[in-house]
């Protein structure tokens, strides 16, 4: 996969944009309140998973961790399985298990060669529903989320992200590392682990997807026979009120021959319209293209970084807009003043209505790429339905990027620049 396509679906999953190429897909609820959606397609590669609506804004104080610690742990034992068992279920047959924590969700899933849905929806539902989470082995995976963690922070370039998220959200249930830190994870044990998936792992706070050659009917015996003895229900949780108003210019010393750094603001959620004229804003400035206008001006006009891009994080209820890039030290004040003097020049309307078209083409093009992955349409399968209740069709995606108009970019990029903090690791 070329670096240009990673940079693509990582954006999308980050977006929150769930699209289909046509809305070829069925949606059922089980007798208990869990949601199955299931698409069919011709393919010989089958995909089931669960998508959870809880991730590490979820996690208590003294917990920090722990969304993304039962992650690992759900692997490692169930009542009738250990984890060797787990382990090699799905690859003997060529399959894979997966899973992946974020901010606000947690997907376990598998991929696997048709004929094997019914092996896949039943580890599944044994893993969600029969994990005992092993002494033994949390002591082992304990370690390896440390040494995730030390590994991670070696990576500046990826560890300011975080960083600078905990900077933004600071004080709220989004301003913590989603893999926790040391202090917390020694303190995880296995009850931890238990308590937090038998109150967040419940019917109504999930969604079964699956994408396969098989007939609707058979995938909702299936889910009925694995799942529809779960009737638990999800606990009350304490919301946060989030404070989007933190405002800093920090650089910190880390000892590195090459200088890190993001500029970013707090933006509107994945449930606001708006978001339309922000992502294609976004996409416009430091998408994955080459073409994009801060890498132009950066990079291959002045030349004064290695890298650089912008994405946005779209949570349920509030959103992330942050540019970063790298360079050597003493470019980086000039790379501040070309961002600024690009947002200053989009923000006063000057961006002409054949580049704003142009803009408009390349994103949508994009979008369709990305949504040929057939992984990637059945991870958004489920959590279109997690959050939103339906996917949206490529064609309807398109026509909502094409109705942005040249006035909401200049109005999206007037709110992103009065609210800028900065973080440079140094």
């Amino acid at each position: 996969m070329t670096q240009i396509m990673k940079l693509i679906l990582r954006s999308i999953v980050s977006l929150q944009i769930f699209i289909a190429m046509d809305k070829n897909y069925t949606l059922h609820t089980l007798k208990n309140g869990l949601r199955v959606v299931y698409s069919q397609s011709k393919s010989d590669v089958s995909y089931c998973g669960l998508a959870t609506k809880v991730g590490s804004r979820d996690e208590l104080d003294n917990q920090f961790g722990l969304a993304h610690f039962v992650e690992h742990t759900i692997f490692k034992g169930t009542k009738k399985r250990r984890a060797w068992h787990i382990l090699n279920r799905m690859e003997l047959v060529g399959g894979e298990l997966n899973a992946y924590t974020t901010k606000e969700e947690t997907l376990i899933y598998s991929v696997f060669p048709r004929g094997n849905m019914a092996r896949a929806m039943e580890l599944i539902s044994d893993l969600v529903m029969n994990s005992v989470f092993p002494e033994k082995e949390i002591e082992k995976e304990r370690e390896v989320v440390i040494e995730e963690i030390q590994s991670y922070l070696d990576t500046p370039s990826e560890a300011i992200y975080d960083d600078f998220e905990d900077l933004i959200f600071k004080g709220t249930s989004l301003g913590h590392n989603i893999l926790g830190d040391e202090q917390c994870l020694y303190n995880l044990y296995s009850e931890d682990c238990m308590n937090y998936l038998k109150s967040n792992y419940v019917p109504e706070n999930m969604v079964l997807f699956a994408v396969s050659k098989e007939p609707a009917e058979k995938i909702f015996r299936l889910a009925e026979r694995h799942f529809g003895g779960m009737n638990k229900t999800l606990q009350p949780r304490k919301k946060s009120n989030l404070i989007l108003n933190n405002h800093f210019n920090e650089v910190r010393d880390i000892s590195s021959h090459q200088a890190h750094t993001i500029v970013g603001t707090p933006t509107y959620g994945m449930h606001d319209e708006r978001k339309y004229a922000l992502l294609l804003l976004n996409n416009i400035l430091g998408g994955p293209g080459m073409n994009s206008t801060l890498n132009v001006a950066i990079r291959e006009r002045h030349g004064y970084a290695y890298m650089v891009e912008s994405s946005v994080t779209l949570f349920s209820d509030c959103g992330l807009f942050n540019i970063y890039f790298g360079s050597d030290s003493r470019a980086v004040k000039k790379c501040l003043k070309l961002i600024d003097n690009e947002m200053d020049r989009i923000a006063s309307g000057k961006m002409t209505a054949k580049a704003l078209e142009a803009a408009k083409k390349q994103y949508i093009g994009q979008l369709i790429v990305s949504s040929d992955s057939l992984e990637n349409y059945a991870l958004a399968l489920g959590k279109g339905i997690l959050y939103f209740d339906q996917m949206n069709s490529i064609e309807e995606i398109s026509e909502m990027i094409r109705s942005v108009s040249s006035e909401q970019i200049r109005e999206t990029a007037e709110m992103l620049k009065k609210g800028y903090s900065t973080l440079t690791f140094l």
